[in-house]
């Protein structure tokens, strides 16, 4: 089953009198329970790309729906109503709220998405390898930590929809397997799950791999 359909996304960008293309006719549809890699080369379109799917960032042509809701072109409440309670995502920044503990940002989410237990913050934690850090304020996190701080904050409401921009970019083999066995136990929940990565140990894992280059898929 389809829990998020794109349809013909384009969005441009002026700079001056230029024009950038940054998404050409995407189309692209997320099942549930399917694991995605999305991989291309820096400035291909790629969190772009994330946040058009996501509603944060509108496209200038094209359709977004999730689970049978269109995102694109409504109201920026209703874009947040519709984030809030599907959406988990991962960002390459403004994951946490710097004045919050992590475990207080992870308890935040599940109150905004009304799903997710504060019984269940120390597990998530620990099945990030963040045991002992819970209760410490991002600005004590390294890049790693804090990615996979923004990680458990994205899973902690067990959304349908996940969307994860490099998550395992600053940590070591070890801890990157560790993440990688949770978002794959997030698809085994049922989640559908778009992963941004140069990771070649990643995208091994995923159900597919997307492949993006200026703006648009790359069938090869």
């Amino acid at each position: 089953m389809s829990a998020l359909e794109a349809t013909e996304l384009y969005r441009f960008f002026h700079a001056g009198d230029d024009e950038v293309v940054a998404l050409r006719g995407i189309a692209l549809i997320l099942n549930a329970g399917e694991f995605t890699a999305l991989r291309g080369p820096s400035g291909s379109g790629k969190s772009t790309l994330l946040a058009c799917l996501a509603g944060i960032d509108e496209p200038d042509g094209g359709v977004v729906s999730v689970l049978g809701e269109r995102m694109t072109r409504r109201p920026e409440p209703e874009r947040d109503r519709l984030r809030a309670r599907h959406f988990g995502m991962l960002m390459q920044s403004g994951n946490l709220f710097d004045h919050l503990t992590v475990r207080t940002n992870i308890r935040l989410q599940m109150e905004i998405s009304g799903r997710g237990r504060p019984d269940e913050i120390d597990d998530l934690v620990r099945s990030l390898g963040l045991d002992g850090l819970a209760d410490v304020l991002p600005a004590y996190l390294s890049g790693g930590e804090a990615a996979r701080a923004g990680l458990a904050v994205a899973l902690a409401a067990k959304p349908a929809i996940l969307l994860c921009d490099e998550p395992t970019a600053e940590v070591d083999a070890a801890t990157e397997q560790l993440v990688i066995d949770r978002l794959i136990e997030s698809c085994r929940s049922g989640a559908a799950v778009l992963v941004v990565t140069h990771s070649p140990a990643l995208a091994a894992r995923a159900d597919r791999i997307i492949n993006i280059r200026d703006g648009g898929i790359v069938h090869d």
